[in-house]
């Protein structure tokens, strides 16, 4: 969620921390702040709002120009409201430590009130603050050992990296359930809650892991446990091109990564299906027997979001497919029903950025009670990834916007793989119906790829009618509810327009309360055995003068005939629809939000990666 930044070797700090907090910002945040330890003082500058205005605050002030140590952080307010005094770098009341964070410290009152008991005088309305005040009460001398003790004492998920005035030679960083990397360099070494922060200057990099400590110097890195045991780190080469994480002449990483998804979904399905298409080949999933997927009594798929919405659809292949129960869940709210798994169950979690914190402690309390741990991420080396007994890894590469379109599609192909290879491995997944899947599967990249081009005019004309209205409602069945769910939250997470998902038919259950004159209504159709259905459903809108969009596939004539628009797929095998469908709904909420004159890559108020609860 928030972005942390550290460099100390023997350059000027402060251009290389503003430039891969820029990176960083498809993270969301509301406020920003550096400091830079420079002549034996720690120097602090922070502001809320966008990088620039910090920028023009330290252009004002001309100084933090030789500094070759510092520390930058971008915040997305969880205590305190967005301000200058709760931006972060804070200090202690001396000045003399500067700490950034991420995450939550949820024992943080208490602290506090000690704190203040003693005479320590606070700034902010921050969880924070109340670090660099522990450390200024422990410090003997030794930064190091002061951070090794407050660590100790805090509770929940945190990402520190802490700098003293009096040791300007190194940085102390501190990882506990929230995501940090340190960038190996010659002479200079960097901190990151990201790679493509770091990724300019050296592709080697350690992924720091749950309670380790780790102290930078401009030479050499140190890797220890909070409690002192030497480690040795684990070096990772990165691949990523960094030109992955540009426009590349779009206007809109978001509009960049819709184009993408061609590309994305044909990685993700390399080398996952036998040449021959005889089977689905995992090999992510050795050591998941055969055995053990015959013995599974259900299947408990667990996400937030966009991810949620690709876990629902796995939840109906996989029972489809496999002939295994499903349970779905938000991930927020999975810990608090007492789930009922044990060893028969196979937990999977789904999750872009592999940090989502609440579905990252749904993992948890899922092994604690026993089951088996599966996840689905994009990101190698994510802690949901670490902490998985088999990760199926979705080959999206970096997604910039905080809207997410390409890890969606691809996180639906990954789902669609495992429902396909848990039917093969328990003998359900009927021959001739995988064989229409294996077929359908390679053409979907080239189907992709002809969505996007021959509906985006059609798209754009549609967006601009809906672009000034107040409501819009989606309609579906079975697979097309649950892609309906994601096509409503695009729309709403950046263009701002209200939108609600619901099962086709319950309209009649209260929500045609809702319909009048003139209302949009979008209408997935796509599933061969609803579609009457489902056009009953389109009849009862339309009798209440609803202004209908239908997303069908080519050659059904009868959707179109309660339509004013529709959007046609090309044909595929009925379980894949939903990788198609989606693309005209992510394309409508764009040509939406910019008709709205809305910020497409940064909506208000939402962050890339939630890794706080």
């Amino acid at each position: 969620m928030c972005g942390i930044v550290g460099y100390i070797g023997q350059k000027p700090a402060l251009p290389i921390l503003l430039e891969g907090l820029k990176k960083l910002e498809y993270r969301g945040y509301d406020s920003a702040g550096v400091a830079i330890i420079e002549a034996g003082a720690a120097t602090v500058h922070k502001s809320v709002g966008r990088l620039s205005n910090l920028e023009q605050k330290m252009d004002a002030n001309g100084s933090l120009k030789g500094g070759v140590i510092g520390i930058g952080h971008t915040r997305w307010a969880t205590h305190g409201r967005p301000s200058d005094f709760n931006s972060h770098p804070h200090t202690d009341c001396t000045g003399k430590f500067v700490v950034i964070h991420n995450g939550i410290i949820e024992n943080y009152i208490q602290l506090k009130e000690v704190l203040q008991q003693h005479g320590h005088v606070f700034k902010s309305q921050t969880d924070t603050e109340v670090i660099p005040h522990l450390i200024e009460s422990y410090y003997k001398g030794d930064l190091v050992d002061a951070v090794r003790h407050v660590a100790k004492m805090l509770k929940g998920a945190y990402a520190l990296a802490v700098m003293c005035q009096d040791e300007p030679d190194k940085i102390v960083a501190v990882k506990e359930a929230s995501p940090l990397v340190i960038g190996l360099g010659d002479g200079e070494n960097f901190l990151a809650s990201d790679i493509p922060a770091i990724l300019k200057h050296t592709r080697r990099v350690i992924a720091l892991e749950e309670g380790q400590m780790a102290v930078l110097t401009k030479d050499k890195v140190t890797l220890t446990t909070v409690a002192g045991v030497p480690l040795e780190p684990k070096i990772i080469n990165v691949t990523w091109d960094p030109g992955q994480a540009e426009r590349g002449g779009y206007a809109h990483f978001m509009l960049k990564e819709i184009h993408e998804q061609p590309k994305a979904i044909r990685d993700t399905l390399s080398g996952r299906m036998a040449e021959d298409g005889s089977k689905i080949v995992l090999p992510e999933l050795a050591g998941f027997s055969t055995d053990m997927v015959r013995n599974l009594h259900k299947v408990s798929i667990v996400a937030c979001g966009t991810a949620s919405h690709a876990g629902l659809v796995g939840r109906y292949l996989i029972e489809k497919l496999a002939g295994i129960p499903v349970e779905w869940d938000i991930a927020s709210e999975y810990r608090y029903r007492d789930p009922m798994v044990d060893e028969h169950t196979l937990f999977v979690a789904v999750s872009q950025s592999g940090e989502t914190a609440d579905t990252l402690a749904a993992m948890r309390e899922a092994r604690r009670k026993g089951a088996r741990v599966m996840s689905i991420t994009n990101v190698v080396g994510s802690s949901i990834a670490r902490e998985s007994d088999w990760t199926v890894y979705t080959w999206a590469g970096p997604e910039i916007a905080v809207a997410s379109t390409k890890a969606y599609t691809t996180q639906l192909v990954a789902v669609t793989l495992l429902a396909m290879w848990l039917g093969q491995e328990n003998g359900r997944l009927d021959p001739e119906e995988g064989q229409a899947m294996f077929a359908g599967l390679r053409d979907l990249p080239a189907q992709a790829a002809a969505v996007l081009e021959q509906q985006e005019e059609p798209v754009k004309h549609m967006a601009m009618q809906i672009a000034h209205t107040e409501d819009v409602f989606f309609i579906g069945r079975n697979l097309d509810y649950a892609v309906s769910l994601e096509g409503q939250l695009k729309l709403k997470e950046i263009s701002y327009i209200h939108a609600e998902a619901y099962a086709a038919g319950e309209l009649k259950h209260g929500t045609l309360a809702l319909i009048t004159r003139g209302v949009p209504v979008i209408a997935l159709n796509t599933q061969p055995d609803l579609l009457d259905k489902t056009i009953s459903n389109i009849q009862e809108v339309k009798a209440r003068d609803a202004l209908v969009l239908g997303v069908a596939v080519e050659g059904d004539k009868d959707t179109e005939k309660h339509c004013e628009q529709v959007f046609y797929l090309p044909k595929t095998h009925k379980y894949l629809t939903p990788v198609l469908s989606v693309l005209p709904l992510q394309m409508l909420a764009y040509y939406a939000a910019i008709a709205r004159g809305a910020d497409v890559d940064k909506p208000r108020n939402l962050a890339k990666s939630v890794t706080v609860e």
